[in-house]
């Protein structure tokens, strides 16, 4: 497991061997039994993940999502992102230049068979400055203080208890760090989130909407949070109804 520390810059070797402890670890000590949550049960449905992909890379650009999302987040050089449920890495791959040499990208997913293709391509591309993680289902283990975005790209609506994962995440953001949601505008069961859901769940974690925009396809919505005071205990959060 990668430590809650600074983003790891090596790769090759160094980047397998950290994406693979987790799994060694695992089959040293056995799978411990989950502990009850302290956190509230959503009163929503949760959608199942389906793929790794969410449409075709060509089919994406086609729309200039990465564009129009980069521009609303205003992406800049230099900037350390985290990627959660990266997939295939449609994002992950296309920041890396994005935010150069100085930068850093982490790409979180809770699927190791998508991390490792994750790292294949990583390696292949030769994207020096990208990171892998393996997460939890309700907490995607990201080190502190560390993040100046966390984009979360058509994901949001599969995360099963979304208070504990968003009040994990409190802590994982720079002082002026921001938190990105792409989702659409529909049921979670229908694979989104109504913006009036999602506004709701994240200000009972601490957290306040900053920016929101209507995508090129209509549907599809962007949202920017920011932390506002701090984040409440477990038992305080309140559920919000669907």
């Amino acid at each position: 497991m990668i430590a809650r520390s600074a983003l790891p810059h090596g790769r090759g070797s160094r980047l397998f061997a950290l994406l693979f402890l987790p799994f060694l670890l695992l089959g040293a000590c056995g799978e411990p039994a989950p502990e009850p949550s302290p956190f509230p049960e959503p009163q929503r449905p949760v959608a199942p993940i389906v793929s790794s992909r969410y449409l075709n890379e060509d089919a994406r650009d086609s729309i200039g999502e990465f564009e129009a999302v980069m521009r609303l987040a205003e992406i800049r050089p230099g900037m350390s992102i985290a990627d959660i449920g990266a997939g295939e890495g449609y994002y992950t791959v296309r920041l890396s230049p994005m935010v150069g040499r100085d930068g850093r990208v982490l790409a979180e997913d809770i699927v190791p068979a998508t991390i490792q293709e994750l790292g294949e391509r990583v390696q292949r591309e030769r994207l020096d400055n990208v990171a892998l993680k393996l997460g939890q289902a309700n907490d995607p283990q990201l080190p502190d203080a560390s993040f100046d975005r966390i984009l979360m790209i058509h994901m949001y609506h599969e995360i099963a208890r979304p208070s504990e994962f968003l009040w994990h995440l409190h802590d994982d953001l720079t002082r002026d760090g921001s938190v990105i949601v792409v989702d659409a505008d529909r049921p979670t069961d229908r694979h989104g989130t109504p913006p009036r859901l999602l506004v709701c769940e994240f200000n009972a974690v601490g957290y306040e909407l900053t920016r929101f925009d209507r995508l090129p396809d209509t549907e599809t919505y962007f949202a920017a949070f920011k932390r506002h005071g701090p984040k409440p205990e477990p038992s305080e959060i309140r559920t919000c109804p669907a």
